[in-house]
């Protein structure tokens, strides 16, 4: 069973283009005698837009029918006897803009799509404001289409869910917000599986938001399941046992380090300095072109996405070398013989060549577009690298992750010489996270090296707390004691207190495997007597009195979720995994927003300064009592 989730979701958006009907149906009716074909008003909000910018591009919008795409956020002029196909998140601002177009009227017929499921209160607003304007009867058809998700390719997707470890882990968040958030994630996971037509089994650890979603979303598809027929009835034939995927919900703080952490590949490094999202990065001013699509369509980062920057420099020389070459040939084949008259059989040889030589051009000019992407892309790359010393921290993290060691000379100078403030921030949290007991001396050294260059520690501080919190308390021998901190850390982090001080000198294996991937290995796998057997399993398809019936495995397809923000290190790690195990696995991989370290750190930073820390805090923030701010947060984050 292939999980494709992003072939199965630009389908149902094609579906929805041709006004839900399939593209063969619609192109059928479109031909009949007499009449004509029917073109349409695509309006959609800002959420909507970014489902369709990976997916869909405007070229392919014209050949659907869609002359023109609007925002439904600004003020649109009437455009008479035109139907629109709205696509839109089920919010109250958008059933009042769409119950006051309708009112207008702004087209001639609505055609309402839904990017998940359309609850019923709003149904009731909506109904309620056409019928009070007698605009009602324009609206043609209502579809939930539970598509909220981000596809940005055939194994990666984003829920595009912005700040939620912030949100999850915010000590001032009240129950309202947490299950509020959870809710949300749950919806966009449902999205997700609806799409794919299949009801996974579901695997996660105890405690913390992992748990909190798998719980909610094991319910959720529970009672959808009771209803027939079901957005899962089609595939009924998928729900045996050895068929059906497991899905792994994990915490970012499962694995703190590998959000915070410089990567030397190409792909993360081009999210790390250009930024890049929905599969596009901006350049930097000066640049000629502005902006550039990377997805599968481009061969070179197809091919190239994942290797170390190095040889990437190297592949674009040895392409460009190759391009002039062929480029040589065409004009030797087609460049005549200095003026000498062609005999009849030349001539109709050259003209060959030439025929050839004009049939060539497209491709030609393509490779050339490609690597001129990627030389232009590459040289900004390589400005930040010698700029900021890029190679230093990757290699010194690098280090420090996989042989839980550091040179203290290169981690000072590193932390004093060159490189941003953000980029020295994030070497001192890894530094945090890579020694179970740092050894004093040398934080304080870190910590003066960062106040030298100006750094607000504020993410420092809360990574730095939480590990003292955790070593406090998770020795005592008083149980009083620990069901105020631990409890609440365990509910909070799930498996991340472990994560954080547990030696993440082992976080890479000798092959450099994350945690992680070793962790969804062991499961997909399925093997008695490994670390994983205290991990919950929730079954939605068996009986809720017993475990008997719930299959464990092995499985051979896997959906990875991680709650919090994910990363390209992660995903590239999945697929190594998928692509070398025997026999051959297929993972995919979601996440609530995809992060590169500047942006996971901001979050850390703002979860600093709402516990008290900021840029100018001391090193170790006097709170009133470590039990009053333990019963504090352990009141406010209570699963209850």
């Amino acid at each position: 069973m292939a999980l494709n989730l992003r072939q199965k979701q630009t389908s149902l958006i094609v579906r929805m283009l041709n006004l839900n009907q399939a593209p063969s149906t619609a192109s059928s009716l479109s031909s009949t005698e007499n009449e004509e074909e029917i073109y349409k008003i695509l309006i959609m909000d800002s959420f909507c837009r970014s489902i369709l910018s990976p997916l869909i591009r405007v070229n392919d919008l014209r050949k659907h029918g869609v002359t023109l795409y609007l925002p439904i956020e600004k003020p649109r002029q009437p455009v008479p006897g035109v139907p629109a196909v709205y696509f839109v998140r089920a919010t109250p601002e958008n059933i009042d803009l769409v119950a006051k177009d309708a009112a207008a009227p702004l087209y001639d017929s609505f055609h309402l799509n839904f990017s998940s499921s359309l609850p019923r209160p709003l149904l009731d607003r909506l109904a309620a404001q056409t019928v009070q304007t007698d605009s009602a009867a324009r609206i043609s058809k209502l579809y939930d289409q539970y598509l909220e998700f981000i596809s940005l390719e055939e194994s990666l997707f984003s829920l595009g869910q912005a700040d939620t470890y912030l949100q999850l882990n915010d000590p001032k968040a009240g129950d309202q917000e947490i299950e509020a958030m959870i809710e949300k994630i749950v919806s966009g996971i449902f999205c997700v599986l609806a799409t794919l037509g299949v009801v996974p089994v579901i695997r996660c650890a105890r405690g913390g938001p992992a748990e909190m979603v798998a719980s909610a979303l094991d319910t959720r598809l529970r009672d959808h399941l009771i209803s027939k027929p079901n957005l899962f009835t089609e595939s009924g034939g998928l729900a045996t046992s050895f068929q059906r995927p497991v899905l792994c919900i994990f915490d970012r703080n499962f694995e703190l380090s590998v959000g915070i952490q410089h990567d030397w590949s190409y792909r993360p490094l081009v999210h790390d300095i250009l930024g890049l999202k929905l599969n596009r990065v901006n350049m930097p001013p000066g640049n000629a072109t502005k902006s550039y699509e990377l997805d599968d369509s481009d061969s070179f980062w197809a091919a190239n996405s994942w290797s170390p920057f190095p040889k990437v420099a190297e592949e674009i020389e040895l392409q460009l070398k190759a391009y002039k070459q062929d480029v040589d040939e065409v004009n030797r084949r087609t460049g005549g013989q200095g003026g000498v008259e062609f005999e009849g059989t030349d001539l109709i040889g050259n003209t060959k060549h030439l025929m050839n030589a004009v049939n060539s051009l497209p491709e030609l000019t393509e490779r050339k577009n490609v690597i001129d992407k990627h030389t232009n892309i590459a040289t900004v790359l390589l400005g930040q690298i010698k700029e900021r010393s890029l190679d230093g921290f990757c290699d010194c993290e690098s280090d420090m992750l996989a042989k839980g060691s550091v040179d203290k000379s290169v981690l000072l100078s590193l932390l004093k010489g060159k490189g941003t403030k953000e980029d020295k921030l994030r070497l001192a949290i890894t530094y945090l996270l890579s020694f179970e007991s740092p050894v004093p001396s040398e934080l304080e050294m870190i910590e003066a090296a960062l106040k030298e260059s100006e750094v607000d520690i504020s993410a420092y501080q809360y990574v730095k707390r939480i590990k003292s919190l955790n070593a406090s308390f998770a020795s005592s021998s008083s149980v009083a004691s620990r069901s105020n901190i631990v409890d609440w850390a365990e509910k909070l982090y799930g498996q991340s207190i472990s994560a954080v001080t547990a030696g993440v000198k082992n976080l890479l294996s000798a092959g450099r495997q994350l945690a992680l991937t070793r962790t969804v290995d062991t499961l997909m796998e399925a093997k008695p007597g490994t670390e994983v057997d205290s991990y919950l399993l929730f079954d939605p398809r068996a009986p809720r009195a017993g475990s008997g019936a719930q299959f464990r495995g092995p499985f051979r397809d896997a959906i990875v979720f991680m709650i919090g923000g994910g990363n390209y290190v992660e995903y590239r790690s999945l697929m190594e995994l998928a692509e070398s195990s025997q026999p051959a696995k297929h993972v995919v991989y979601g996440t609530t927003e995809i992060l590169n370290g500047k942006e996971f750190v901001d979050q850390l930073a703002a979860l600093g300064k709402k516990m008290g820390f900021g840029a100018a805090a001391t090193v170790n923030p006097d709170f009133k009592t470590t039990k009053h701010f333990a019963a504090q947060v352990n009141g406010i984050f209570s699963l209850n």
